[in-house]
């Protein structure tokens, strides 16, 4: 199987922590969607044999599009490769676009999933990172998705400025009384170069302690837990049976064609990126070339990428995925782990090599363990 990731750069306004690539929107919108359909038709070789099972157009704010240029960006997709095998395909969507008639629209176009970024349902932490609905605008997007989609997530943030263990219980109990499918719980991170990291750095706001980050984390992983979602994966929840399946493949290292300014790929065994430039992204398609640069990995950061994208999920690493990695690489692997495993950081049982979920909260130490450097 394979996936198909669409990358639109635009939104309304940026979030104080975002640092992902985006722009604000404007009259590039139409050809960059000329551009996307071209790099589709440039590129799907590389995804050639391997039927496309999942799509997801994300950003930025895909919801941002007009009516007319999803449309288009859509029967482009069905005229360019074969999605009679698509079992999910995501949109991300934004609360202040969602209406009725925009959820029929893209429903219309094949979308059968809705990922949308809540953050929290508190009007004083929305404000605090610079989101651009309110609460109850939250809500109102939330009751239209529940209404058109069986197939919805919803992400939240905890650890934001002010939030406290009583306001993200509350969002919880919000957004669980709609019972979505699927959602995402981040730890609030200060990325330089954002807004929110100079407040930090000048002492506007203050970043939770280390016990009230995990408090919080064990609050929403109790809570979603006895509400009947699995804990698949570190950040992310689901009822059973409906996971991300497009996130999935990232993380069971699945092909995937990225397309769109600054967009990924993985087509088995190359890794490939897009520059982080719209117009020069537009002006290279159009010129009838691809724009990736192919990142020139060695065979144990390939290794590596196995260990990093296998320990955040609750499967673990299979033992089986390790007889095809060349042997030297495994025994240092192994040596790598065997401390781990006698401190109780890692665990292994049932063919595979695992962080227990009480460790997940400090994974990213515990990889860092894992992981080969020569």
């Amino acid at each position: 199987m394979a996936g198909l990731y669409i990358h639109i750069p635009y939104c309304r306004s940026k979030c104080a922590y975002c640092d992902f690539y985006s722009s604000p929107c404007s009259e590039t919108a139409d050809a960059y969607i000329d551009a996307l359909i071209s790099e589709l038709r440039l590129r799907k070789s590389e995804i050639a044999g391997e039927p496309v099972k999942t799509i997801y157009i994300g950003g930025g704010t895909p919801s941002s599009l007009s009516h007319q240029q999803f449309a288009k960006l859509m029967l482009g997709i069905w005229e360019e490769i074969d999605t009679s095998e698509v079992v999910e395909s995501t949109i991300e969507v934004n609360p202040d676009d969602v209406t009725p008639e925009f959820l029929n629209h893209v429903k219309s176009l094949g979308v059968n999933r809705v990922s949308m970024g809540v953050q929290s349902l508190n009007d004083a932490e929305l404000k605090a990172v610079g989101r651009r609905h309110s609460a109850d605008g939250a809500l109102s997007a939330i009751k239209d998705v529940a209404s058109a989609f069986d197939n919805f997530s919803l992400d939240i943030i905890f650890g934001l400025p002010g939030q406290t263990i009583a306001t993200l219980s509350d969002t919880l109990d919000q957004i669980i009384a709609f019972q979505p499918s699927h959602l995402s719980a981040y730890l609030l991170s200060y990325e330089p170069g954002t807004r929110l990291y100079a407040a930090l750095m000048a002492s506007k706001i203050k970043e939770v302690s280390d016990s009230e980050a995990e408090g919080m984390y064990r609050l929403v992983t109790d809570r979603l837990r006895s509400t009947g979602y699995e804990h698949y994966e570190i950040s992310n929840y689901a009822r059973p049976g409906l996971r991300s399946r497009h996130n999935s493949s990232y993380w069971s290292m699945t092909p995937y064609l990225g397309l769109g300014s600054s967009a990924h790929s993985f087509d088995g065994k190359i890794r490939r990126y897009n520059p982080s430039s719209i117009k020069s992204y537009i002006e290279v398609i159009n010129s009838g070339k691809c724009c990736y640069i192919i990142d020139d990995e060695a065979e144990w950061q390939q290794f590596n990428d196995l260990i990093l994208v296998s320990m955040r999920t609750s499967e673990g690493l299979s033992l089986s995925r390790l007889d095809s990695m060349p042997r030297h690489y495994v025994d240092d692997f192994t040596a790598q782990l065997r401390p781990l495993l006698s401190q109780g950081a890692v665990i292994m049982g049932n063919g595979s090599i695992k962080i227990p979920e009480r460790n997940w909260l400090t994974s990213d130490a515990i990889i860092r363990e894992l992981i080969l450097s020569y």
